[in-house]
């Protein structure tokens, strides 16, 4: 695996490091390295070549640095100048850049190789609002359609998910990356009456991903066309799990679901950190599973799966202390 450096002045590697983990999970051979005020470029040196010497892989290494020419940048280039035919260094560091980089390690195996595959992603990154300030630029096609809409077929469904925040940041970068759909489809009655969720939705899909709202009986219409969306890779947001047991009882072919988050609220227990259940919630789950539907509960895709029917037991269990 690729180890990645995150060099910076001040705290803003460990910022990003943490913020990344946040969206994509905790990563391996990753290290932040950072320049505090006090400290001049051989105390940085120092620290980029003992985080070096902490990865398993020392040949491939991708030194990510905050400002081209800046000290961070300057030292980690004269230890790349030693590894070029191997190292890589990229500066102008950001989020998208960072979970490119993390998603990137799934399927390539060189430092080279990511860092000419993030750049793209890290300027796309950079947006304004309003709209009308960014610069004109030439459309690209977008590599990710598989087939235009009207191609005769059936919906491919690469991931189904029960998120309470709907389209967010794992879902819009970790789980985009990993499963490369071509359509987001938030299925909700609730959020499919809202104008304004609809918008925020919809602005908040990743390039070249196309994001939609409707409600569930739509999907099950969508579902059963088998005219229009040969080739369209489909991943589904549910708020709940009664309008996945909707869905499924409807005719939307839903093998697996991923459980992701599922807020707390008033009546509720949380029998872990990011799931709280009401009965009607344990039951659902229950008809999902009476159905074949498996569940796949996990928060970001290198998460390691949860045990849902221990879960569901437990928050059963606190339901009935409960009462």
């Amino acid at each position: 695996m690729v180890g990645i450096i995150l060099a910076s002045h001040g705290q803003f590697a460990e910022g990003i490091l943490q913020s990344g983990s946040m969206i994509f999970g905790e990563q391996e051979n990753v290290k932040a390295v950072v320049l505090q005020p006090s400290e001049g470029p051989d105390d940085l040196r120092a620290k980029l070549e003992e985080a070096v010497a902490s990865f398993d892989n020392q040949d491939e290494v991708l030194f990510l640095v905050d400002l081209w020419g800046g000290t961070p940048f300057n030292q980690s280039n004269t230890l790349f100048e030693e590894h070029k035919d191997k190292w890589a260094i990229v500066s102008g560091l950001n989020l998208p850049m960072l979970i490119e980089a993390y998603a990137s390690r799934f399927s390539m195996e060189s430092a080279h190789e990511i860092a000419a595959h993030i750049i793209e992603t890290a300027k796309e990154g950079v947006k304004v609002k309003p709209e009308e300030l960014e610069p004109v630029v030439e459309t690209k096609a977008v590599a990710q359609e598989a087939a235009p809409s009207g191609t005769p077929g059936k919906f491919t469904y690469v991931l189904a998910r029960i998120d309470s925040r709907l389209l967010h940041g794992q879902v819009a970068t970790a789980w985009t990356k990993t499963t490369n759909p071509t359509r987001i489809i938030v299925v909700s009655d609730a959020v499919a009456k809202d104008e304004l969720r609809k918008k925020l939705i919809q602005q908040a899909a990743p390039p070249g991903v196309k994001a939609h709202v409707v409600p569930v009986e739509q999907m099950i219409k969508l579902a059963k066309d088998d005219q229009h969306f040969g080739g369209q890779r489909a991943l589904l947001l549910f708020e709940n799990p009664q309008d996945v047991v909707r869905a499924v009882e409807g005719g939307v072919p839903l093998e697996t679901v991923n459980v992701g988050s599922m807020a707390h609220s008033p009546g509720k227990v949380q029998p872990n950190k990011v799931l709280a259940f009401s009965q009607d919630d344990i039951d659902s789950f229950n008809k999902l599973k009476e159905s074949g539907v498996k569940f796949d509960v996990r928060k970001v895709p290198n998460d390691s799966k949860g045990n849902m029917d221990e879960i569901l037991k437990k928050a059963q269990d606190e339901l009935k202390n409960r009462a």
